[in-house]
């Protein structure tokens, strides 16, 4: 399939590693130019016709710095994720306190990512956002209510960028992935077993192993790289007609009737 990527420019936030890693390598596998933003001071650089800045997207003269480096642009890619270091259920085991640097992570971060680069998009017919949100944005997960209800709010605010993005031909998507083995995944791992008396605690394989017979029907982890294919495709004219969606790369996990 030509997903036609060649030469095109793409912004990938949280490029350093992880899926956010991943998607900034499908795209230059695809032939297109990536710049990378990731709070990793010291990142992996990327392949030819890639690069990666240092910066925090709560930011908001970082990121708006970081777009204005951009010529034009065709594709912004929001993967960043926090969680606030505690398991959450019930979930008053976080304070309230807990919360903040979560939101200004998760959701400001992105509103700052959408507000930079959105008067460059919209100038160039068949761009597209892309926001990284999460299964548990669609459940109430008690594993992380604050994580949780981030991405829930994420998942509002991309319906409300497509809208807006529409009249000018550019599109907006959420792409929602399950069991990653990421560094954020073994965080909510380490919180758990925190709250567990040592002779209950298990290893992190262990845990996930058993977290995923419950909750996957594939019954597999979920990959960096099949995230990053479902990126690049709806960043494709094959997804021309796909905009306000939230996709599920999740083995399952989120069905809905």
């Amino acid at each position: 399939m030509d997903l036609r990527m060649t030469g095109k420019q793409v912004a990938v936030f949280g490029a350093a590693r992880g899926i956010g890693r991943a998607i900034a390598d499908g795209f230059l596998a695809e032939g297109a130019r990536v710049a990378g933003f990731d709070r990793n001071t010291e990142p992996e650089p990327l392949k030819e016709a890639g690069d990666i800045v240092s910066g925090d997207v709560t930011d908001c003269a970082a990121v708006q710095a970081f777009a204005d480096s951009f010529d034009v642009v065709d594709h912004m890619i929001f993967s960043v994720g926090a969680a606030s270091g505690k398991f959450g259920f019930p979930f008053w085991n976080l304070d309230p306190g807990d919360w903040a640097r979560v939101i200004e992570i998760n959701l400001i971060g992105a509103v700052n990512a959408a507000h930079a680069f959105a008067p460059k998009l919209i100038e160039r017919p068949g761009c597209s956002m892309l926001f990284l949100v999460s299964v548990a944005g669609q459940m109430g997960s008690q594993t992380d209510p604050a994580y949780s209800a981030t991405k829930a709010g994420l998942i509002n605010f991309m319906q409300c960028v497509a809208k807006d993005l529409a009249p000018h031909g550019a599109r907006a998507n959420g792409l929602s992935p399950g069991m990653v083995k990421t560094e954020l995944n073994k965080s909510i791992w380490a919180a758990n077993q925190a709250q567990l008396p040592e002779a209950e605690r298990v290893t992190y394989d262990a845990w996930a192993e058993k977290k995923i017979a419950v909750v996957s029907p594939l019954g597999r982890w979920q990959q960096p790289e099949e995230c990053a294919a479902m990126a690049v495709f709806l960043a494709s004219h094959h997804a021309a007609n796909i905009t306000g969606q939230t996709i599920n790369v999740d083995g399952g996990q989120v069905m809905h009737a």
